[in-house]
């Protein structure tokens, strides 16, 4: 798989592209870095990596230039009505903050469910397996930031 993504011959889903990240020992937004430095770095929308899910229900855009070490990554995500996404472990230590801005979306860390509903906010330890389930007919939308605990990048 990985050398047909390599030759472009496919595209690879959010899931394995997280499968990759951790099983070298990475974090997610290495696999998607342009190289860009700069000053400022302005990131159009229209011009934006957007990663998709295998179903198409789930979406997650950086919003962070890929090219420089950090602890932080900030992304966009819009999960489509009633739909879930199941997120693998990420690195020992890695925290999500994440909050909701449209829809009503339930949480589930470690087993535990917390519903979330629009300007709500959680913080979990997110190197356990996790989903989010959009509980409701609009396309929600939510803004998460990762933190680790090394720097990466």
């Amino acid at each position: 798989m990985l050398s047909q993504i390599e030759l472009g011959r496919s595209v690879p889903t959010i899931a394995l592209l997280w499968k990759v990240a951790r099983a070298l020992g990475v974090p997610f937004a290495a696999l998607t870095s342009d190289g860009h430095t700069g000053e400022a770095t302005v990131m159009r929308a229209a011009t934006a990596k957007v990663l998709t899910s295998a179903a198409g229900s789930f979406t997650s855009r950086a919003l962070f230039p890929f090219d420089a070490e950090r602890r932080v990554e900030f992304y966009k995500l819009t999960l489509a009505p009633h739909a879930t996404e199941a997120a693998l472990p990420h690195a020992p230590g890695t925290i999500e903050n994440l909050t909701l801005v449209v829809g009503e979306v339930e949480i589930v860390v470690a087993e535990r469910s917390h519903v979330l509903r629009p300007d709500d906010a959680i913080l979990f330890q997110a190197d356990v397996a996790h989903s989010y389930r959009n509980l409701g007919g609009l396309t929600a939308v939510m803004y998460l930031v990762m933190s680790y605990i090394e720097s990466v990048g």
